[in-house]
């Protein structure tokens, strides 16, 4: 038996093992600002590559420690990144209110739970890849897992630690969930996340209301304004989530924030949106108010393009060896992945276990799904080994 085979034959029989480590670290509450709820996911996939005897270290940034975990030859350069995210969208009391359960559905096993498939299943995948090489005697490639811990805030901190393990790679492998048809991900959009606030002057709303400056009044043109770049491209959309403002219903509301979401096709165009966003934020219609806007994280593009169609097609063709019919599909959500791709890096997103209706009460991963999605990459990198 070959080393490769071996590696395989390894996954085959851990898909009981991958569910139970995803049980436990699913009823971990870890909300993106939940610093010590992603440090306890970290602090269980540390013990994981310890039982292993796979190295991982500490990736400090300015939101916390990342992790990073190693395997295979050593080397500067010439690696293979696996990367996911340890935080999810859920407030702290989603996991007990939502813990992890398994129930049937069209003859296949489905995991629930917060975070389940986006993207708690892809952290545990790319740990037991990694141990499957470690168990087969060694990885035909260096190896490297990096776990972060704010992307679903754009990656305020973890975009530069991500970059940095990117540095060289010649693929990477984004494990976010598989679509719901079972596809990998070859295009996603870029996306920007802002924060604007309004400064106007209070006064009393029934006895003086000539005397305030409305912030909410001002926020509410520049709502408009910044829906209305939105167009009919499907890669451009804008869209406020969150406001709020006011101190009193009746007094004139001297503040006001807007939550802004961007999503754009292509680097140019989010450049061009950034400057019309900020314009907007800055420009007010009467005096005594007050614009501005922050820039709080955001995503690059994965563009459709040769190097990245190349490891596609051999992720693809390994997927069909082993016996999957899986394609490859644009999407318009962003991920981490575009910090790779922009870097040159050839990616692979969407490579996690399949999974859908992310975000959401109704939020499943496929358990079936681990142990083929887990194969499909391992011998993606046994393959991209034998071509040098």
């Amino acid at each position: 038996m070959t080393k490769s085979h071996a590696a395989l034959d390894w996954l085959a029989g851990q898909g009981g093992a991958m569910e139970t480590l995803l049980a436990e670290v699913v009823d971990i509450d870890s909300g993106s600002r939940d610093s010590a709820g992603v440090d306890t996911v970290r602090e269980r996939f540390e013990r994981f590559f310890a039982e292993h005897d796979i190295a991982a270290d500490l990736a400090p940034t300015d939101g916390g420690a990342c992790l990073a975990a190693r395997t295979g030859p050593a080397s500067n350069g010439g690696h293979v990144l696996l990367l996911g995210h340890m935080d999810t969208v859920f407030p702290a009391g989603e996991a007990a209110r939502r813990p992890f359960t398994v129930e049937r559905r069209d003859g296949r096993r489905i995991g629930r739970g917060p975070g389940c498939a986006d993207m708690k299943a892809g952290l545990v995948m790319n740990a037991f890849i990694l141990a499957a090489f470690r168990a087969a005697g060694g990885a035909p490639l260096p190896l490297v897992a990096l776990y972060t811990r704010d992307e679903e805030i754009g990656s305020p901190s973890g975009r530069a630690v991500i970059e940095t393990m990117a540095d060289g790679a010649r693929a990477c492998f984004n494990a976010e969930p598989g679509r719901k048809s079972g596809n990998v991900v070859k295009a996603r959009r870029g996306g920007t996340f802002y924060r604007a606030t309004v400064t106007g002057r209070a006064a009393h709303a029934g006895g003086a209301p000539q005397d305030g400056r409305s912030a909410i009044e001002e926020m509410a043109r520049k709502i408009l304004a910044w829906h209305a770049l939105s167009s009919e491209n499907p890669d451009i959309t804008v869209s406020v989530g969150i406001v709020s403002g006011g101190l009193a219903v009746n007094m004139v509301a001297p503040s006001c924030e807007a939550q802004i979401d961007l999503r754009f096709g292509d680097v140019a165009t989010g450049e061009r949106l950034d400057a019309e966003i900020r314009a907007i934020a800055e420009a007010c219609a009467r005096d005594g108010l007050s614009g501005a806007v922050e820039r709080m994280g955001g995503f690059l593009p994965v563009a459709d393009e040769p190097r990245t169609q190349t490891l596609v097609n051999r992720y693809l063709s390994a997927s069909r060896d082993l016996g999957h019919d899986t394609r490859a599909e644009a999407t318009r959500s962003c991920a981490d992945s575009g910090f790779t791709a922009s870097l040159g890096v050839p990616t692979v997103c969407g490579a996690g276990p399949v999974g859908g209706d992310a975000h959401s009460p109704e939020e499943y991963v496929d358990l079936d799904s681990f142990v083929p999605r887990a194969q499909a990459v391992a011998l993606t990198i046994l393959r991209l080994a034998e071509r040098g």
